[in-house]
C-alpha cells in the first residue's frame, strides 16, 4: 500500500480528533487513543503509540486492517490497537473509536460502578447505562476481548482502573458520546452529594431512543 492509496482526510481526522480530546480535557499527555475506519476499504487509521497529541502529524498515523496487520505507516500503533479493531470487527455500524482518560467517568471505573441512565441525552445516544468491562492489563488481547464483549449494543464502556471507551459513526459522533458520558458521570456524582439521583425508566428510555433515531433532527 502506497501513500497514494491512503486517505489524507482520515489521517487528518485522527490528528484533529486527538487534539480535540486534549482540548476538552478528556485525556492528558500521550494517554488515550483514537481510530477511524474507512467504510469503503475497512482499513483502520489509528494514533501512534506514546506520542504527544500536539506533535502528531498525518504522516505519523498508522493504517491497519481488520486482522490487526499494519498496511501503511512508519510508527508503532497505539498499544490498544487490538481494542479498537476488536470493537470495529463486531460493530459494523460504527467507524470511530475513542479511548479517553477522563476524570469523572474514570471515578466510576476505579470503583467498578456503572453509570446509570439519569439524563435524556445520555439514554438517547449512549444507552441505558455504561457498564464496566472485566479487568485486564493495558494493551493485552484479553483487554481487547473484554471491552468488545462488554460494549454490546451500547456506545460506551468503562475499563476498570483505566478509562473510558466511546464509539460513533464518525469522529464527531464519538466525541459527542465522550462528552455526554463524562457530563453524566459528573452530574451523577454531584447529584449524589445533595440527594438521590432519579434513574430514567426502561419504558421512557425506549421512547427517547426511538425519538432520537426516527424523529429528532432536520433530516427525519
Amino acid at each position: 500500500m502506497n501513500i497514494g492509496q491512503v486517505r489524507f482526510d482520515l489521517l487528518q481526522q485522527v490528528v484533529d480528533g486527538g487534539m480535540e480530546m486534549v482540548r476538552r480535557g478528556l485525556t492528558v499527555g500521550t494517554w488515550g487513543n483514537i481510530s477511524v475506519r474507512d467504510s469503503e476499504t475497512g482499513l483502520i487509521y489509528i494514533k501512534p503509540s506514546g506520542m504527544p497529541y500536539e506533535t502528531i502529524t498525518p504522516e505519523d498515523i498508522v493504517v491497519m486492517n481488520r486482522n490487526k496487520e499494519i498496511v501503511w505507516g512508519k510508527r508503532k500503533p497505539s498499544i490498544e490497537y487490538g481494542l479498537h479493531i476488536s470493537i470495529m470487527n463486531i460493530r459494523q455500524d460504527i467507524n470511530a473509536v475513542i479511548h479517553t482518560h477522563p476524570i469523572y467517568s474514570s471515578a466510576f471505573a476505579v470503583t467498578l460502578q456503572e453509570i446509570p441512565g439519569i439524563s435524556e441525552d445520555f439514554v438517547q445516544i449512549v444507552g441505558d447505562k455504561v457498564i464496566c468491562a472485566e479487568y485486564s492489563l493495558p494493551g493485552t488481547p484479553e483487554l481487547a476481548a473484554n471491552v468488545a464483549k462488554a460494549i454490546g449494543e451500547r456506545n460506551a464502556v468503562l475499563i476498570p482502573n483505566h478509562g473510558t471507551v466511546c464509539i460513533g459513526s464518525d469522529v464527531e459522533g464519538a466525541l459527542k458520546i465522550c462528552h455526554v458520558v463524562e457530563k453524566t458521570a459528573q452530574i451523577y456524582i454531584l447529584a449524589k452529594s445533595i440527594g438521590t439521583p432519579h434513574v430514567i425508566s426502561d419504558e421512557d428510555i425506549a421512547a427517547m431512543q426511538y425519538f432520537a433515531r426516527n424523529e429528532y433532527g432536520q433530516d427525519k
